[in-house]
């Protein structure tokens, strides 16, 4: 290898375009004093700040609510004023033990020590091979996986997909905006998750078998038609995969252990979980049914949180777990636009049996779907009092709408000035689908007879749905209200 390095403009340049039709677009607002703010942002949490913040391996999330809130259009001063925040808690970055090199990559795993030898070591990788190669080699391959020869197993896919699946997010990141630096963070970051927090998915799970086609070829597939409405050919589909889960007694038994619910679920139920989902295949050879998995996986998620944290008679509980599955979705179209199509079915299905392990680790809520649709709006107004419009406002039959015209807008508005980090992320994911899948109609055969009650009723107004509840429970704070929590006490059988 080479022994220059990217500059740190290099690993942080402007952001690029989306890499296909189905990530999300960026907001107005966007600028150049803005991007200055971003990329100086970026920079100084790479050379300043640990990836983890504290010794329980707290994740580091500056890059993630600064791009979050610049795609959203946020002022410059903002991303600033979001960092001050968040860089007041991180632990400053240090240097290895030892440098990382291709001899010893596998000797040093899941060492936080490592962390800055195994950055240096990605900068290096990707600056010669590229970021779509070095995720493919690094992630999906078997030697990084599975090799006998290793005194500790590999296991870089297990680790993705770990730790409530941030290095997924931090990688997603860097190929969603064609920010070299994220992938290289993301990669580190996932070499040193520890072994206690990978997603604990079973080795006989995949097959690693080899693919040719190109990843220009699976980039260009991806552009496709339109997304409200395509019927998989191939499979079951994923809310008959929930039914399933729904109805297994087994399933339901999962207790509260704390902060290792979700290491015990996948010790424990992996295989079953698997069981279900065993007729849920990707074939990645076809992009649209590539694309119909990915909005497969978009609603279920968006279900369970939205869905899942509804009760009739008790507030909403925003899951700070799952509000993960949903943030985390996002980027799926990201990665397919890079991944060969082997790889692609490999990332698919093992984001379905982990996201599935943390909805049974966390109780399995009930997915009261009618019960949700009839209480909840879906033209969720803002708190306090509303201004008073001209008279020659345009007099929609509901008035509010006059002053509220689109209920996004103040939720956005609000989201991107919130303490809380994650809240910009959330809503950033469900108005990318309000976007995508908004003209569905309830009814339609696509979601009928999956075995899933009530799926039928599920129409394009679930993403503003479940995103007022979001913005209620956390406090829409430009409006004046206090800031509120994400809630961790799960839904388990018995707990109040």
């Amino acid at each position: 290898m080479s022994t220059d390095y990217y500059s740190i403009s290099d690993l942080f340049p402007i952001p690029s375009s989306p890499p296909s039709n189905l990530v999300p677009k960026r907001w107005p607002g966007i600028n150049p004093e803005t991007t200055a703010a971003l990329q100086e942002v970026l920079k100084d949490n790479h050379t300043r700040w640990h990836i983890f913040f504290n010794d329980s391996g707290f994740h580091n999330h500056i890059a993630h609510r600064a791009i979050a809130n610049w795609a959203l259009g946020a002022a410059g001063d903002l991303l600033k004023a979001g960092y001050e925040v968040d860089s007041s808690y991180q632990r400053p970055a240090f240097g290895p033990p030892e440098q990382i090199t291709a001899n010893n990559f596998k000797e040093h795993l899941g060492d936080r020590q490592f962390y800055g030898g195994y950055l240096a070591f990605f900068t290096e990788v990707i600056r010669e091979d590229g970021i779509a190669a070095a995720v493919e080699k690094y992630i999906f391959a078997k030697d990084v996986n599975i090799d006998p020869s290793a005194s500790r197993k590999p296991d870089m896919f297990n680790r993705f997909l770990g730790g409530l699946l941030h290095p997924m997010i931090h990688v997603g990141y860097g190929l969603e905006f064609c920010l070299p630096g994220m992938v290289v963070e993301g990669l580190a970051e996932t070499a040193v998750h520890s072994d206690s927090s990978t997603s604990g998915i079973p080795d006989d799970f995949f097959d690693y078998y080899s693919d040719t086609k190109s990843v220009e070829d699976a980039f260009n597939a991806l552009h496709v038609s339109r997304p409200e409405t395509i019927t998989s050919r191939n499979g079951a589909h994923v809310f008959t995969v929930l039914g399933r889960v729904l109805n297994d007694p087994e399933l339901g038994k999962v207790e509260d252990t704390g902060l290792g619910m979700f290491v015990h679920t996948m010790k424990n139920h992996a295989s079953l979980i698997a069981k279900h989902m065993a007729d849920w295949r990707v074939d990645a050879s076809n992009p649209r049914e590539v694309q119909q998995k990915i909005q497969e996986l978009s609603w279920m998620n968006s279900l369970l949180f939205g869905v899942g944290g509804w009760s009739k008679d008790k507030p909403f509980n925003a899951d700070f777990f799952h509000m993960h599955l949903v943030t985390s979705s996002i980027f799926l179209a990201s990665y397919v636009a890079y991944l060969t199509p082997s790889s692609q079915e490999h990332l698919l299905r093992g984001y379905l049996l982990v996201s599935i392990g943390w909805w049974v680790s966390r109780g399995r809520p009930a997915l009261d779907i009618a019960g949700f649709y009839a209480a909840t709006s879906a033209h969720p107004l803002p708190s306090g009092p509303l201004p008073s419009p001209s008279k020659h406002t345009l007099k929609p039959a509901d008035s509010t709408k006059a002053v509220v015209p689109n209920a996004w807008l103040p939720i956005i508005a609000t989201s991107v000035v919130h303490p809380d980090d994650h809240l910009p992320k959330l809503q950033r994911a469900l108005a990318h689908y309000n976007s995508l899948y908004g003209t569905r109609e309830p009814g339609l055969p696509d979601f009928a007879a999956k075995g899933l009650p009530g799926a039928e009723q599920l129409d394009g107004t679930l993403f503003i749905r479940a995103s007022g509840l979001a913005a209620k429970r956390l406090g829409r704070v430009r409006e004046g209200e206090d800031a509120g929590s994400w809630d961790m006490h799960g839904f388990y059988q018995g707990k109040k």
